[in-house]
């Protein structure tokens, strides 16, 4: 009961933290599509992309490893903590002065190897955006390895809170496209340098310094090679798609694409705070022998997110041109077919947020790193094929074949660690369908009458509502235990 408890308040402050900064994140899209031209909205967004890839060098999978090293050794050997710490920040550091000094030197190269010499001043100030971007990553990873989840998620929401303000501000001073970055920039710069401070405060300073194992550094370093390889990967599959698009395309184009990737971020939500407060879990439980209380929670969060994710991807189908309209505007509805697609994309999502790091925590780092460098680059490929042939749909379609063949193999891997009831996953599936088919007929007859934003949201709320009646007469979930469990 302990360990219910514990996770049930871990789950409850990131999952608090990620409803702020998924609002906050989500206000920031919608108004900076209210304020800039599509152009100039997917000039910005093409940027970040760009930026993403590129922090994959100042990163290394540093942070990740050292997060892992920390969750094993607060349960056996505490005295290594202060040198997990000083050696895990000092090649951080490294790798962000040395990535962000290439980025600052070759930007116009860069720009116009993607074709896009208006990119270059966007790429100047990359260096500092990739620089306290990292450093606000390793903060959050540095207080997950300490299971310390409601201090990673207040530096999650802080970030996306202080980012809305900044950036929206400095569009509205008329800075336009270059000062919505700066809000960017400076955000990342506030927050990871106060985490910092906490850090080196509460956890460095506060233990003794013992002897140092002999092969810490090592070990850190070569964990985080897998760990570096599964960045890549997902970077080239979370990323790549939009640089190939605005290569192919327009900006506009990747507008498009951005605003309905922006949906699926905000609606996967719930399962991302899940899976980023369960994973150090399944690496301690192992630790003291208990793989089997790790099955039977995976096993549980999986079912309830497939209960809750396949009813949401059917709606996500029937409502996405209102949706898009309301949010976005009538100049964003090339994203509603994108949209469409996605849906699919959002089930499998649900199920790798809950898995992949939790392989990670289960020392499986190197399995899921080389499942997903040949599904990133078999992503890359299908991107360069299809765009060229059906346009951003085609990014899309395949991002969701990758995706679906990464997903099943992250099962499989999770499987082999924690020898799962795949009857009980099926049954859960079974009753996710039916349920989605359920919700499904009257939403669609209520979208017909064709009221506009009247229809979107009684066909929302009549879809929740039978949603909750369906999983209570089934008993699939006991939803006021669910309800006091989050407050």
């Amino acid at each position: 009961m302990r360990l219910a408890s514990k996770l049930a308040d871990q789950f409850k402050a990131e999952f608090s933290g990620r409803v702020i900064a998924t609002i906050s994140s989500s206000i920031l899209t919608v108004l900076l599509a209210r304020l800039l031209e599509p152009d100039s909205y997917g000039l910005l967004f093409l940027a970040i992309s760009i930026y993403g890839i590129v922090k994959l060098f100042s990163k290394l999978g540093i942070a990740r490893s050292a997060s892992r090293y920390l969750a094993e050794y607060r349960e056996t050997d505490a005295d290594q903590i202060p040198y997990i710490l000083k050696t895990s920040f000092l090649l951080n550091a490294l790798t962000i002065l040395l990535t962000g000094f290439v980025l600052f030197i070759g930007k116009e190269h860069i720009a116009e190897l993607i074709g896009r010499p208006e990119l270059s001043p966007f790429l100047a100030l990359g260096a500092l955006f990739i620089g306290f971007s990292s450093l606000l990553s390793y903060v959050r990873f540095i207080l997950q390895g300490f299971e310390r989840v409601e201090l990673s998620s207040t530096v999650h929401a802080a970030d996306r809170t202080c980012r809305l303000f900044l950036a929206v501000g400095f569009v509205l001073l008329g800075y336009d496209v270059i000062g919505a970055l700066l809000g960017y920039i400076i955000s990342a710069a506030l927050v990871s340098t106060g985490g910092l401070l906490f850090i080196y405060i509460s956890f460095y300073r506060g233990f003794e310094k013992n002897p140092r194992e002999p092969d810490l550094r090592r070990r850190i370093i070569k964990y985080a090679i897998p760990l570096t390889a599964t960045n890549t990967a997902t970077v080239l599959d979370k990323r790549i798609d939009m640089v190939l698009i605005g290569f192919f395309l327009n900006p506009s184009a990747v507008a498009f694409y951005t605003a309905g990737r922006q949906i699926v971020q905000f609606i996967k939500m719930p399962m991302a705070s899940l899976g980023f407060t369960l994973s150090p879990m399944y690496g301690s439980q192992k630790a003291n022998g208990d793989s089997d209380t790790a099955a039977r929670i995976y096993e549980t969060s999986l079912s309830y997110g497939l209960l809750l994710y396949i009813p949401i991807s059917a709606g996500v189908i029937l409502i996405a041109e209102p949706l898009i309209e309301l949010v976005f505007g009538s100049e964003y509805l090339g994203a509603v077919p994108i949209l469409h697609v996605f849906s699919l994309y959002i089930v499998l999502e649900s199920v790798t947020e809950l898995t992949n790091t939790s392989l990670d925590y289960l020392g499986r780092a190197r399995s899921r790193a080389i499942i997903q460098l040949i599904t990133a680059v078999l992503n890359v490929l299908l991107n360069i094929i299809l765009i060229p042939l059906i346009g951003i749909v085609g990014a899309a379609i395949a991002t969701v074949i990758t995706h679906s063949l990464y997903t099943l193999a992250n099962v499989y891997i999770i499987n082999l660690e924690l020898s799962l009831r795949f009857g009980f996953i099926l049954r859960n599936l079974l009753y996710s369908i039916g349920i989605a088919i359920a919700i499904s007929i009257p939403v669609y007859g209520i979208l017909n009458f064709s009221l506009g934003v009247i229809s979107l949201f009684i066909s929302i709320f009549l879809g929740g509502l039978i949603w909750i009646l369906l999983i209570q007469i089934l008993g699939l979930v006991n939803v006021r235990k669910v309800v006091s469990t989050l407050t």
